[in-house]
């Protein structure tokens, strides 16, 4: 099912918010490919309010990113209470693309190294350069097997036909293949943080 961001926010970033809020409760199992923006799950409120705050100045008419930003921050708490299980997949790229200034963005870099740590988080860094079977075009979350949500320009697509969300799976995996884990991780985020100076 394809949705159109301006159908979705026309109220305000909070209603988008809002509208995924039982998907999550209900997902055990987390799979997040991100080439853009880190994913929203492991935002600080600071880098939540800039990513947030371009979508708005953007796209729609109704300010309400304080609003928004509250309601990602309180579904963080629900998520990272140990019921969930995470696989998340971050392009370098994203450790030091300037979607907010150097401060945010190196707390920001820091609470990631913090969610990395966690038992029930698998994060994934995939290195600059590295050679790889599959690229995907699109960032994605997988939701168990249930469900894959995608973020293209025009819109918000969700997928939920077993065929397609093996296909992702498959990518997922493939490029889980390529990502460095734990410590290899963790010296690609510091090396972003000292980058910031």
């Amino acid at each position: 099912m394809y949705t159109e961001w301006r159908q979705m926010e026309r109220t305000g970033l909070r209603a988008a918010q809002e509208s995924v809020a039982g998907l999550y409760e209900r997902t055990g199992l987390f799979r997040v490919y991100s080439s853009r923006v880190l994913p929203g799950m492991v935002q600080t409120a600071a880098y939540t309010a800039a990513v947030l705050r371009s979508i708005q100045r953007e796209r729609v008419a109704v300010d309400d990113v304080d609003d928004a930003v509250q309601t990602r921050t309180e579904r963080q708490d629900a998520l990272f209470s140990g019921r969930h299980r995470f696989g998340l997949l971050v392009e370098e790229y994203v450790l030091r693309a300037a979607v907010c200034d150097r401060h945010v963005m190196a707390a920001q870099l820091d609470h990631l190294i913090a969610i990395g740590s966690k038992p029930f988080v698998s994060l994934g860094i995939i290195p600059l350069g590295v050679g790889r079977a599959h690229l995907p075009a699109e960032d994605f979350y997988m939701f168990d097997e249930v469900e894959v949500a995608v973020e293209l320009t025009s819109g918000y697509l969700r997928i939920t036909q077993p065929r397609e969300i093996a296909a992702y799976a498959r990518a997922f995996t493939d490029m889980a293949n390529t990502a460095v884990h734990g410590a290899h991780a963790r010296t690609l985020i510091q090396a972003a943080i000292n980058a910031l100076g």
